[in-house]
């Protein structure tokens, strides 16, 4: 019969094994993500953005607004950062997003300076100047990424379900115009009390948007047919800071 003190030791040793090996794991994993975090930090060189992948892009931009809605953001040098950026910009991504106070960019994905372009106008859709931006952004300044970016609780969406009338804001509602139309259903109430409603529209004018710019920019679209840059469409949360891709 074994002692107590033997079955003791032998315990004691293999926990401690385990506790050691996890305790490994732990610590590569910490540094896994130490490194990465390291990395997504970095001002964006030429070289950097050479090798991005419009899949990376989109990685970098979904741990970013983790980073963000967790209340983790990265340190950055932000004067640094412009003068890094002063001679030359590489952003990785390009969006089109509304221009609500509630949604920066660099800070919900938790990106620095020279990180990101954006093209902002109420209600997030294209039109021949967007499109033409966009088409800088990627084609001649190598951003590997565009993304349609809508948002709830938004003023553009309301006034475009309830037919506001309003000086320019009545031909830039407009283009909302169809998203509101394409949504089928809601009968009973097809205005901005709906909350459902307003919901739906917000995310069928973000695909929409996504679908008017491969079908209006060959450029764009024969990049993103040839794997050289990603197109995707998000919502943006104002309640919660979390974005969702669609």
């Amino acid at each position: 019969m074994r002692s107590i003190d033997t079955d003791r030791r032998n315990f004691m040793k293999k926990a401690g094994g385990s506790l050691l090996a996890a305790a490994a794991g732990s610590s590569l994993s910490l540094a896994a993500m130490q490194a990465h975090a390291a990395q997504s930090a970095v001002t964006q060189t030429k070289e950097t953005q050479a090798a991005m992948t419009p899949q990376k892009a989109l990685q970098m931009l979904k741990e970013g607004n983790t980073r963000f809605v967790q209340g983790n953001m990265l340190k950055r040098d932000l004067m640094q950062q412009v003068k890094a950026t002063a001679g030359g910009q590489f952003p990785f991504a390009v969006f089109v997003s509304c221009i609500d106070s509630r949604e920066s960019m660099q800070l919900i994905f938790d990106q620095g300076i020279g990180d990101i372009f954006n093209a902002r106008v109420a209600g997030n859709f294209v039109n021949d100047d967007i499109l033409g931006s966009l088409e800088f952004a990627c084609a001649a300044a190598g951003a590997r990424l565009i993304v349609v970016m809508g948002h709830t609780e938004c003023g553009a969406i309301n006034g475009a379900c309830d037919d506001i009338v309003l000086g320019n804001l009545t031909q830039t509602l407009a283009n909302i115009k169809p998203a509101v139309a394409a949504v089928a259903g809601y009968d009973s109430d097809r205005t901005s009390s709906n909350r459902k409603f307003v919901q739906a529209v917000t995310a069928k004018n973000v695909v929409l948007t996504v679908a008017r710019i491969r079908e209006r920019s060959p450029i764009l679209r024969g990049m993103v047919d040839k794997g050289q840059i990603g197109l995707e469409g998000a919502i943006y949360d104002v309640h919660t800071g979390k974005v969702t891709f669609m």
